[in-house]
């Protein structure tokens, strides 16, 4: 049973495989955080777990009683202004001017399954038996407002999952300031906060640092989530390593403006909050309305940070991607952006794609230009109807040829943005996110539609559904190219300005709403400057997406590392593009380029129809591989072995595993070569330590204990000598290799 009521002191003890929760009701009717963590068992009363004494110069709530300070106690989803001077979980201004709320216990309910959150992504079970959520109802009788906290536990997942819903009960409206969807106290500091920051082009790079007094804080103000941080943190105990140790792991299910944040006071305890980013952030919460907040998924580990990173690739791979393509293998596609640009006609198209079918490739994508007067980035976003000058015969000529040819064929948009030179804007520019009298900023030669009008997302869907109906489409790369400035829509009220971020992500989630549904063959992958709102939100929605515009090899070691923290290898599109790389310039060997992008969505961005014949040969070769592994590839379990972020950053190194621990597939990569090198072994993950295993490459048999204790001794690399070492070895060299498991005949299954 996960989840233990105590009637008579209010006590709720969640469990999931190997985590607890357990929180209560205190004296003054608000709730106190009791324990999260490992695993421990159901007793009668946890009352223990709550330390309270008075201490100097604090506030107490009740004043025969100075041990209850709101300053000193755990809470579970605290308040502003009465007796807690640390940064509260929400905060509502009242119709008298108060900002001041009492939230007080009413009753709970228990709830088989995980309720959907209306209009927001959200984990799911597909039988209620998997998951249980408890829903806390309290009131603020002064206020007439409700609030219910929702929790939900996996029984054999290590997660929790929270998100908060205020209800107006009353006639009066009130403003909500901050809303977040979780908010733990743990009883010390003694932590370092991992995050995911970066930029364009270089994404989700892995940071720590070490908790200390005051607030350390990630968050975007971009109106996406932002490749500047991630929604997503964890808590590592210092001793904590990929394999060992106690963290604990924050991802927020959202793709707009965020918060997430610890907090550390003067007596050492640390306070995380994550949600809906309160700056420049309310909403008006009228008579009879609720505001549902996004839901946080809490995870635990004891057994280090790459057990965490599976439970988050496990629960979204499966519990969060929905649709036909959640399971299924992926197809290698083709994407002709940087083979061509905006310089393309029907012909060059075909001629690109025959290559590309001969080579092994299953779908052709049609990146931007095809569209409006589509032959520069300064006009014609919005106006989603087929150029005629460059597609004469139209989409639906060219997707059937595309069939002819034996491949899917896609289609790139960017449906949240307009140009100037549109006939769209021309029609309706009001549409745009703009404050009146003021200058709009240009990004990109490009706008940002106003999602939070439900006029603007019909429109776009209208235009959308057009274009998928008439032509045999069976992928959608969805681009999101520009952050919001001027932050305003001219469809709303004064009052509600500072509701138009929110407003318009809801916007986004309910065209992708609309569009799966009348098209659920299609594959959608999302992208937005290539990582700028990767986050668990759109992969509710987009079973993958562009995790970088930066397809450099050695680049994607960091990128596609820090990236796994939270996501899982099925969602990372990885493509080999051609070189010098168009981000960094540098050269690397097409070999190194697929074994890197083969951890991953797998595809290609250059011009087959001017690579050599001996390139030609190797990419056959390297599809008709991936092809055989990919379900290991996309579907396996993932262990990280070497950190691009560790010492010098010069190896990287992962792996992965079959759920039967049959096969592995291991992928080794070097930056830059060292002189006389060392002899170099590496140490694997995952395996069966009774199999026999047979490792490509390599002659023999080796037993799973052997090569996870003892090693895998590398190849020498060059020496500097005639005679030493491979010749092939050198700068941005690889090695993938596959472990299979060797039977009784001889043979490697």
């Amino acid at each position: 049973m996960p989840v233990f009521i105590n009637e008579e002191n209010l006590q709720f003890h969640l469990q999931g495989k190997e985590l607890s929760y357990v929180f209560n009701v205190m004296k003054n009717g608000q709730l106190g955080q009791l324990y999260f963590g490992k695993k421990i068992r159901n007793r009668s009363d946890f009352s223990h777990l709550s330390k309270k004494e008075a201490r100097v110069a604090s506030s107490y709530v009740f004043e025969d009683d100075p041990t209850f300070s709101l300053d000193l106690i755990k809470q579970e989803y605290p308040g502003y202004g009465t007796s807690d001077y640390r940064e509260p979980a929400f905060q509502i201004e009242h119709p008298d001017g108060s900002r001041i709320s009492n939230f007080t216990y009413q009753s709970y309910e228990l709830v088989k399954g995980k309720p959907r959150l209306s209009g927001l992504p959200a984990t799911y079970v597909e039988d209620e038996s998997e998951a249980d959520t408890i829903v806390i109802h309290l009131h603020d009788s002064s206020m007439n407002l409700s609030l219910s906290l929702m929790y939900s536990v996996y029984h054999e997942r290590n997660v929790m999952i929270r998100s908060a819903a205020f209800t107006n009960e009353g006639s009066r409206d009130h403003v909500i300031k901050r809303a977040h969807s979780a908010s733990i106290d743990f009883p010390d500091a003694d932590f370092s906060m991992m995050q995911l920051s970066g930029s364009w082009s270089r994404e989700r790079h892995v940071h720590e640092r070490r908790l200390s007094p005051g607030v350390q804080s990630i968050q975007s103000t971009r109106g996406t989530s932002s490749a500047q941080h991630n929604p997503f943190l964890a808590l590592k105990r210092p001793m904590t390593t990929e394999y060992a140790g106690e963290v604990y792991g924050f991802s927020f299910v959202y793709s707009g403006n965020f918060q997430a944040q610890v907090e550390v006071d003067h007596y050492e305890t640390a306070r995380v909050t994550m949600g809906i980013n309160p700056f420049d952030f309310s909403w008006v919460l009228r008579s009879g309305e609720t505001f549902q907040t996004p839901e946080v998924v809490m995870a635990y580990s004891e057994h280090g940070l790459n057990h965490l990173s599976q439970t988050y690739h496990d629960l979204y791979r499966s519990r969060l991607a929905r649709g036909k393509w959640r399971d299924a293998e992926r197809p290698v596609l083709l994407n002709n952006w940087e083979a061509t640009y905006f310089d393309f006609d029907e012909e060059k198209l075909l001629s690109i794609a025959k290559q590309a079918k001969e080579t092994g490739v299953e779908l052709f994508v049609l990146d931007d230009g095809w569209f409006g007067k589509r032959n520069d980035d300064r006009s014609s976003l919005g106006d989603w109807f087929v150029d005629s000058t460059k597609l004469p015969k139209g989409l639906p000529s060219l997707a059937s040829k595309m069939n002819d040819l034996g491949l899917m064929f896609g289609l790139w948009f960017e449906p949240e943005m307009v140009s100037e030179e549109s006939e769209l804007y021309k029609k309706h520019p009001e549409w745009v996110i703009q404050v009146p009298g003021r200058s709009k900023s240009i990004g990109r030669h490009q706008l940002v539609l106003d999602f939070s009008n439900p006029k603007v997302v019909d429109t776009i869907y209208e235009q959308m559904a057009t274009i998928l109906k008439e032509a045999n489409i069976d992928y959608v790369k969805w681009d999101m190219n520009r952050y919001m400035t001027e932050i305003g829509s001219l469809s709303l009220l004064k009052s509600q300005q500072a509701e138009v971020p929110h407003r318009y992500i809801l916007g986004v989630y309910a065209l992708y709403e609309r569009l799966i549904e009348a098209f659920p063959h299609v594959l959608f992958e999302s992208c937005a400057s290539g990582g700028a709102r990767f986050d668990p939100g759109m992969l509710y929605y987009a079973p993958q997406a562009w995790t970088s515009d930066d397809t450099d090899a050695v680049e994607r070691l960091s990128i596609q590392y820090g990236t796994s923290m939270v996501y899982p290898i099925s969602s990372m599109g990885a493509h080999v593009s051609a070189v010098p790389n168009h981000q960094v310039k540098r050269v690397t060997s097409l070999e190194t380029r697929a074994n890197v992008a083969y951890f991953g969505a797998f595809g290609y961005e250059l011009d087959v129809t001017k690579m050599s014949d001996a390139e030609l040969t190797t990419m056959t070769e390297q599809i008709n591989w991936y092809k055989e592994n990919r379900a290991l590839l996309q579907y396996g379990t993932f262990y990280r072995l070497i950190s691009p972020f560790d010492g010098k950053g010069n190896v990287t190194s992962w792996m992965s595993v079959s759920a039967d621990r049959k096969k592995a597939i291991v992928g080794y990569y070097q930056v830059l070569a060292e002189p006389n090198p060392s002899f170099k072994r590496l140490y694997v993950k995952g395996l069966d330590p009774e199999k026999e295993y047979e490792v490509s490459g390599y002659e023999g048999t080796y037993y799973g204990d052997e090569l996870m204790s003892a090693g895998i001794q590398l190849p020498g690399e060059y020496d500097g000598s005639q005679t030493g070492g491979l010749e092939e070895s050198g700068d941005f060299s690889s090695y993938v290799f596959v472990i299979s498991e060797h039977n009784d005949r001889g043979e490697a299954i």
